[in-house]
C-alpha cells in the first residue's frame, strides 16, 4: 500500500493518475531545491511528470535539469507516496504518484530552463520548514 499525504480525495471528484519523479539532492550539508513561482509559489523537491514512453530515470534527469540547471549522478529510489491535488497549469484534478530518489547534484549547466523556477539551496532543517508538500518533507526528514 502506498502512503497518502495531503488532503483527502474529494468525494465525487474524478482524478487522473499522474506519475512523477522527484529528487532529494544533498551536497555540503545543504539540499538543492526548486522554488516554483506562478501559479504555485512554493518550495519543492526538483522533479515532475513522467512523459508517455519515458523511463522514470530519464524523466528524473530531465526534470531536475529543467528545474535547477544541474546534472545529477547516482540516483537511488527511496520510495513512493501519493497525493490528491488540483494542478492549475493543466486544469487537472490529479492523483499524483510521487517516486522519490536520492541523487548527487554534479554541477550546474546554467539557469533553470523551466519558466518560473529557481534553484535554491537550504539546510535540511530549513527545507523541512519550507517544503510545500508533506510527502516531500517526510522523505527529507527520513533521508537527508
Amino acid at each position: 500500500m502506498i502512503k497518502r499525504y495531503g488532503t483527502v480525495p474529494k468525494a465525487g471528484q474524478r482524478y487522473t493518475t499522474r506519475a512523477g519523479v522527484y529528487a532529494i539532492l544533498p551536497r555540503g550539508g545543504k539540499l538543492l531545491l526548486t522554488y516554483q513561482g506562478d501559479p504555485h509559489f512554493e518550495v519543492q523537491l526538483p522533479g515532475g511528470g513522467i512523459d508517455p514512453g519515458e523511463s522514470p530515470l530519464r524523466a528524473l534527469h530531465r526534470e531536475v535539469f529543467e528545474e535547477t540547471g544541474y546534472r545529477i549522478a547516482a540516483p537511488r529510489k527511496l520510495g513512493t507516496f501519493r497525493r490528491f491535488t488540483f494542478m492549475p497549469e493543466y486544469d487537472l484534478w490529479a492523483e499524483k504518484l510521487c517516486h522519490i530518489y536520492l541523487a548527487q547534484p554534479v554541477r550546474p549547466h546554467g539557469p533553470p530552463r523551466e519558466p518560473g523556477h529557481m534553484a535554491i539551496w537550504m539546510s535540511p532543517a530549513e527545507a523541512l520548514a519550507e517544503l510545500y508538500n508533506d510527502g516531500d518533507a517526510a522523505f527529507v526528514a527520513q533521508h537527508a
